[in-house]
């Protein structure tokens, strides 16, 4: 599960995330962290459109190569 403090330094960078969800790229959610709170991080997608998401999701920069979660 991600950290308080992880969470918070990618919403104040702004810097775009990748929540893999499963083995499937198509099904990973790209977007900005917004908020958060003990179970779900609220994400703002390219679209403008807000998804909530559990923590428990592997949560990556969009700008590094992609891992599945069952690599780690």
């Amino acid at each position: 599960m991600i950290s308080d403090e992880q969470l918070n330094e990618l919403r104040l960078s702004g810097e775009r995330v990748r929540v893999v969800r499963d083995d499937l790229e198509s099904n990973d959610v790209i977007g900005i962290v917004v908020a958060w709170d003990a179970e779900q991080v609220i994400f703002r997608r390219r679209n403008r459109r807000v998804v909530k998401l559990s923590r428990s999701y592997s949560y990556q920069l969009q700008s590094e190569p992609r891992t599945s979660p069952l690599d780690t």
